[in-house]
């Protein structure tokens, strides 16, 4: 039954459930070792909090979930359970746990730690980023709300049975059991880590974490118990951080490093693409990603729609494609163009430096306005916040930019009233999983603008929220074309308010060594940045 109920889904309309299979290679090789470089470390590899671009595929690694994707697609398949069922009305999922899926640390899998970990992502004494993906369970306003401590939707009748009861039908459920914070850990590692679980991660994926020396490497080992045979291809991958990205780039051409995880410098693409091995080494690819600019609508003077509609309106975004070597696009809205919902009738706020000034004067800000703007401080980023901030100042405003690592960028969005702007370039959104609704509930939805949260803006629409939730409810497969009509209207309806300044949609270019093989979709993957269980070496 499972079968032709993914099938008739709006959000997986065409989707096959199959066995989670091995990267479709012809015989990649087992074996070897390969060096990773990111300028800054990682705050935490525990899959209820981390949640920023570099350490979203290492935590993919190191835990497994109920559903999974196949490598370099978006397509869902069945991975900790072997298979489920759905009932009609699409309110109760029943999963059966394969068996004998163990820990690293020894202990078989059961189903009580796939609620208790559930629990744990959405109890609010986590403070993770992910609770809002699971509110159509049953008892999730009573635990996020403090007065429960478990989920009544979610039922261990047995060690290999799984079952979530929903209080409405959720379009994007399968996918939700699919996201990090889904992740499956054992409680008994968590309580005894003392709350440093994300430093001493225990779980069932494809690695282990073998050392993480602070401000130097983490290294990953392949878990000899991993469910699927031959994954991951590689003996070990190391991370070394500190890595300025043009020396990590020099080290790669000399041979020292296998992926440059932050890409290409913008000044260094040109003569990486046109050197006898730019062919081999660049791997550039589409993504579902929009960067962007969060105006923190807590704090004066953005709590004025006529100021954040004036700086919208002041941003020259096709000079910051340039700055990105054209490896990007202007953005006009939340979604990216690639994504169901995008509205291609929809302009936006045009470039207009008069009709910003005039914005602002009628706000009461003629002479402008002092204001910070944070980034990251790895390059394009900062060259970037440098080029807003001179457009800010062509209306007035006057912008500290303050360029940190992305750990303290994170920081400072989570905390209500910290940050006025940030422009999000090095952590933009890149889609969770394929579906609109992931562009709202983390990074716009009022379930994100919680402490320690994504939502940078704090825009708390309840109206939208309402909005949404009826629009994830669309599991008739009859109602796909409204359910994208819903999102595409809710999209519009939030430029209208203008908690953000989209900006550009970019493509992801990747460096790597000519010993890697594997297609570029392991390297862009849909649902992973770097898909390290499928990458191997050629030679």
């Amino acid at each position: 039954m499972f079968k032709r109920w993914l099938r008739n889904t709006t959000v997986a309309a065409a989707l096959a459930i199959a066995p989670l299979p091995a990267f479709a290679q012809d015989a990649p090789k087992q074996g070897g070792d390969i060096v990773i470089t990111y300028k800054d470390d990682i705050a935490t590899l525990d899959p209820a909090i981390g949640y920023d671009w570099v350490n979203w595929s290492m935590i993919k690694s190191l835990y497994s979930r109920l559903m999974d994707y196949t490598p370099g697609t978006p397509d869902l398949v069945p991975s900790l359970a072997e298979s489920f069922d759905v009932a009609p009305d699409g309110l109760t999922y029943t999963f059966k746990l394969r068996k004998g899926v163990k820990f690293s640390n020894g202990r078989t899998v059961v189903a009580s730690d796939v609620k208790y970990s559930i629990e744990r992502a959405v109890n609010p004494k986590t403070q993770g980023p992910g609770a809002g993906f699971f509110g159509a369970i049953k008892g999730f306003d009573a635990l996020s709300g403090g007065t429960s401590q478990t989920l009544d939707g979610i039922e261990a009748p047995d060690d290999s049975t799984i079952v979530f009861h929903l209080s409405r039908p959720d379009a994007t459920f399968l996918h939700v059991l699919a996201i990090n914070f889904a992740s499956v850990v054992p409680k008994e590692a968590v309580e005894a880590a003392g709350g440093d679980f994300g430093k001493n991660p225990v779980g069932s994926g494809t690695f282990v974490l073998k050392e993480w020396t602070i401000g130097q490497r983490l290294v990953f080992a392949r878990n000899p118990d991993y469910f699927v045979e031959n994954m991951p291809h590689v003996d070990t991958f190391t991370v070394e951080v500190g890595q300025e990205p043009l020396v990590a780039l020099l080290r790669l051409q000399k041979g020292e490093v296998d992926i440059a995880g932050d890409g290409i410098p913008p000044a260094k693409f040109l003569e990486i693409k046109n050197s006898p091995d730019g062919a081999q080494m660049i791997v550039d690819g589409e993504q579902l990603h929009t960067g962007y600019v969060t105006l923190n609508t807590k704090v004066k003077p953005f709590d004025d729609l006529k100021v954040r509609q004036a700086v919208n309106m002041a941003i020259n975004k096709e000079r910051i494609t340039r700055i990105l070597n054209g490896r990007a696009t202007a953005a006009n809205q939340v979604l990216p163009p690639l994504m169901p919902g995008y509205d291609k009738a929809y302009t936006g706020y045009a470039y207009d430096v008069a009709k910003a000034k005039a914005l602002l004067a009628e706000a009461g800000l003629a002479d402008g306005f002092e204001t910070i703007l944070y980034s990251t401080n790895t390059d394009p980023q900062p060259r970037i916040a440098q080029a807003i901030q001179q457009d800010l100042a062509a209306i007035g405003v006057k912008a500290e930019v303050r360029a940190l690592a992305q750990s303290n960028v994170i920081a400072a969005g989570g905390t209500e009233g910290e940050a006025p702007m940030i422009w999000s370039g090095g952590m933009a959104w890149i889609a969770d999983f394929p579906d609109p609704s992931n562009f709202y509930g983390p990074i716009l939805g009022c379930a994100g603008a919680v402490p320690g949260g994504w939502n940078w803006s704090w825009y708390c629409n309840k109206d939208l929220d309402a909005r949404a939730v009826a629009a994830d409810s669309m599991s008739d497969p009859a109602k796909a074309a409204e359910r994208t009509a819903a999102w595409d209207k809710i999209f519009v309806d939030i430029m209208a308010d203008a908690p953000w300044i989209p900006v550009t949609n970019e493509r992801r270019v990747v460096a790597k060594s000519p010993r890697m093989g594997g297609e570029g979709n392991i390297y862009i993957d849909p649902t992973r940045v770097i898909n390290y269980d499928a990458i191997f070496v050629k030679e």
